[in-house]
């Protein structure tokens, strides 16, 4: 086995059983044992060689390729083995190197003009709708959902973190609402459903824009639910609300000072904005080169203590946060679990690579939030210190009622019998 491996097990194998096959037949066990057994096999020296010099790019690469195999358990075994061990240990010093020089960069990765904006979201967003509705709920929410006691189901929790956001909006008869990054629409259409409000969303991505305004006309709200194939720095307001999900991963860390200060500028004088997001648990760092070039071009997970200051030096002033821990990682849980079950549909327009590359990215995303890496967070903001309640009472309140709306019209809905 390649020597910088070998070493760096030894070193990080702490609990679990991990076993290796090397390019040359030879088997090599790390760990004290116990749990589930797992076994990879390299079939090919230039893998072993490219995982040892750049694991954060080339571990994916080679799974992706065929270059790591996994022989006993499954890659979700192998990741959470491998995540749950190396934490705290470094790596072979080349990637240590890499990882000093990307963080350096980073600024360059995550540079998003207008432009390159758009060639990023169209990069991810714009694969094939059919993609997504097979293994998202059924209002294309694509991203972290809100698991309350009792959730059990993702199209549960979903609702629930539709209705959580809203609670936190405060909502008023006649306000203007901006969605930043409105996706296929879900969040928009919820609040113009359930409020007597105005919403306009933004979206860069073109499959995107069609099929939220093609939703808004089906049900009617098209009056008072618009989406704009437009960059949210190209708006005009001003907005009561703003709400942002999912979208503040693809802003970078060099333009988190212009999105705030455009949100301020787009809020009117008592406007309020919730942003979510995912966010690190520990110290600002860089994005994983294997996410950077197949999966999200220009994104950035960031720290709490990089969002805050640059909150602060807008003039706006935080009214609440919350930290959702590992709601992310039963998310990704329920997404992989469906991509897996449909992988087979998936084929008919994606080939087998893209679905390896899918499945590496759907469980390597949910080890790192389980092995607690990453969290998501919803901060809260206003122009005016008592532009919201005094107390989180109001939160409480309008999630309740919202329940009570959702569950009459549920029983509402006529029943079928079989045959009808």
């Amino acid at each position: 086995m390649y020597a910088r491996i070998e070493k760096f097990l030894w070193r990080a194998m702490k609990r679990g059983t991990l076993e290796i096959v090397d390019a040359d037949g030879k088997s090599h066990r790390f760990g004290d044992g116990t749990g589930i057994p797992v076994r990879i096999r390299f079939t090919r020296h230039s893998a072993e060689r490219a995982v040892a010099n750049n694991p954060d790019l080339k571990l994916g690469e080679e799974y992706v390729d065929g270059g790591l195999v996994i022989e006993d358990g499954s890659l979700y075994d192998f990741m959470m083995i491998l995540l749950a061990n190396a934490q705290g240990v470094l790596p072979p010093w080349p990637a240590v190197a890499r990882a000093v020089w990307r963080y350096a960069t980073r600024r360059l990765d995550q540079f998003n003009s207008l432009g390159q904006s758009r060639a990023n979201v169209h990069s991810h967003y714009d694969l094939d709708g059919r993609l997504y509705s097979l293994f998202l709920d059924p209002d294309m929410q694509y991203s972290c959902a809100y698991w309350e006691d009792g959730v059990t189901s993702l199209d549960e929790a979903q609702i629930a973190k539709k209705r959580h956001l809203a609670a936190k909006l405060d909502l008023r008869p006649g306000q203007r609402i901006l969605d930043i990054g409105s996706g296929w629409g879900g969040l928009g259409l919820y609040l113009a459903e359930h409020f007597d409000v105005d919403v306009t969303g933004v979206t860069l991505s073109d499959e995107q824009f069609a099929v939220s305004n093609r939703r808004a006309q089906e049900r009617g709200l098209d009056k008072r639910a618009r989406f704009l194939l437009q960059d949210y720095r190209k708006i005009d307001g001003p907005f009561d609300r703003v709400v942002s999900v999912g979208m503040f991963e693809h802003v970078g860390v060099g333009h988190y000072g212009e999105y705030f200060r455009t949100v301020r500028d787009l809020l009117a004088p008592d406007g309020t904005m919730v942003v979510h997001s995912i966010g690190r648990t520990g110290r600002p760092g860089y994005t994983s080169a294997w996410i950077q070039k197949y999966i999200f071009p220009g994104g950035y997970i960031p720290s709490v203590s990089e969002v805050i200051p640059t909150i602060e030096k807008t003039g706006l002033i935080v009214t609440d946060m919350e930290i959702l821990r590992l709601h992310y990682a039963k998310t990704l849980r329920a997404w992989r679990e469906r991509f897996d079950a449909r992988r087979e549909q998936v084929l008919t327009f994606f080939d087998e690579r893209f679905c390896r590359l899918w499945e590496f990215y759907l469980t390597a995303s949910e080890v790192t939030f389980r092995t607690g890496a990453m969290m998501n967070f919803q901060i809260q903001m206003s122009k005016k210190l008592d532009a919201l309640p005094l107390t989180r009472n109001y939160m409480f309140d309008a999630e309740e009622a919202l329940r009570r709306k959702e569950s009459a019209a549920a029983d509402t809905v006529p029943v079928r019998l079989a045959g009808e």
